[in-house]
């Protein structure tokens, strides 16, 4: 069983920081421009950070474990492969 990744290319990567970058800019200007007192601003900032905060945990634990299963799976595979080996050697003795 051969896992291979394939990285996402330079473009991609550039693709998504400028994209998240003007999507916080335009957040931004969207805050600072709403006709809203100060309070109202910081509670709609922190709500804003909480929620890219927890879309980035989340993601991460999804990937954590979803690496983590192939782990488990390579595991499982090489201690079955080396039960067949020691299987094959001892029947055809």
């Amino acid at each position: 069983m051969s896992d291979s990744f394939q990285k996402h290319s330079s473009s991609w990567v550039s693709f998504s920081y400028i994209s998240f970058g003007t999507a916080a800019f335009m957040l931004a200007a969207g805050l600072y421009l709403m006709p809203l007192d100060l309070w109202g601003k910081g509670y709609l900032t922190m709500g804003i950070l909480m929620l890219v905060q927890t879309t980035v945990n989340i993601t991460k634990t999804l990937r954590d474990n979803t690496e983590a299963e192939k782990l488990i799976r390579k595991v499982e595979d090489a201690k079955t492969e080396k039960l067949l080996v020691n299987f094959n050697r001892n029947g055809e003795s």
